[in-house]
């Protein structure tokens, strides 16, 4: 029998503000280049610049991450050779709407542990929903839709707790 699935959201790489930063920067200072060297050495940088911006269009059609909330589960699946993060929703005991850092700029990262934190992130907004489960664990998950993704898994735990308190 297959779950219904609640939830779903997909994150591409080309969507880091981050690395779109840093790509444009590039491809300027290749363009700003090939204009002020001479022709053969110019040909080189205007090929770099191109190639640059090729593989920013090519990165908006990578899914980073692909993000499924089903009714017992939350499951995290991402580029070919990351394993796939399957969270029971039962041992959750605690979920928020939090920003998913201070900064502005963010790397992607998929199942990084760090400072006692899981993290998941591809870009966007800088928006997460932080979930807290019995163990301690903690894990925060980067959304573009994290509203929404709070209120069905905050709906979840709620509608659970309510059941075992009765």
């Amino acid at each position: 029998m297959t779950e219904k699935k609640l939830f779903e959201e997909k994150q591409y790489l080309g969507y880091n503000k981050y690395a779109l930063v840093r790509q444009l920067v590039l491809s300027i200072f290749c363009f700003t280049a090939y204009h002020y060297t001479e022709q053969s050495l110019g040909d080189l940088f205007f090929l770099i610049g191109m190639s640059i911006l090729v593989i920013s269009v090519i990165l908006l059609f990578i899914l980073h991450i692909h993000t499924s909330v089903y009714e017992n589960s939350l499951t995290l699946d991402g580029l070919w050779t990351a394993k796939k993060v399957k969270i029971d929703l039962n041992s959750i005991v605690s979920v928020e709407k939090t920003p998913y850092s201070k900064y502005l700029l963010n790397n992607p990262v998929y199942n990084v542990h760090s400072k006692g934190i899981i993290r998941f992130y591809t870009g966007g907004h800088n928006e997460a929903v932080k979930l807290t489960d019995r163990d301690g664990l903690v894990y925060l998950i980067g959304s573009q839709k994290a509203e929404i993704f709070y209120n069905i898994v905050d709906g979840i735990i709620s509608s659970r707790n309510t059941t075992t308190n009765n």
